[in-house]
């Protein structure tokens, strides 16, 4: 996917976060595929098993199990349709998530040759927010970060102040 251009500074900042909300020996169920930042998070000591592709919106069996601790979900949710099932029926009691932020110089992402690879969403961070509380989360952290890109143009200037990525961590509430 990324051809060997990573996202540095955001893989930085999200490892970074997840050090400070999940110690190592919380076994991590990882939404999305394996991928470099799943190696990322093994290097640092983590365990981590990924989903595998399968459609979330349509089958959340593997949420539905009880072998891990955390669930963690970085630019997975954009992708879905209805995300509020993934939140619901997930049976960790820890999350740490990120989302792209909607932003008002450019249009949601959709790619024209993988249709996995579109964003049904782009959250504003309220929406964010509000989608958590109703599946039963409360957010004990968030952060927002901007992702500058390395080309000229209007856009690109905008990207170096203008937030992106919204990234939370939250636990389960008991009470509901």
């Amino acid at each position: 996917m990324y051809e060997g251009n990573y996202p540095k500074k955001r893989y930085e900042h999200t490892i970074k976060f997840l050090k400070e909300h999940v110690p190592v020996d919380k076994t991590i169920l990882d939404l999305g595929v394996a991928n470099p930042f799943t190696e990322i998070m093994k290097a640092e000591g983590y365990t981590v098993n990924n989903t595998t592709g399968e459609d979330l919106d349509i089958d959340t069996s593997r949420v539905q199990q009880k072998d891990y601790d955390v669930l963690t979900a970085f630019e997975i949710f954009e992708h879905l349709v209805s995300p509020f099932n993934v939140l619901k029926d997930c049976q960790a009691n820890k999350l740490v998530a990120s989302v792209p932020l909607k932003l008002w110089f450019a249009s949601a992402y959709k790619s024209k040759t993988d249709k996995w690879d579109r964003h049904y969403h782009e959250f504003e961070d309220w929406q964010f927010d509000w989608l958590l509380e109703k599946a039963g989360w409360i957010i004990k952290k968030r952060e927002k970060f901007t992702n500058p890109v390395k080309k000229i143009g209007f856009r690109p200037i905008l990207r170096r102040f203008t937030p992106r990525y919204y990234l939370v961590y939250a636990e389960r509430n008991k009470n509901t």
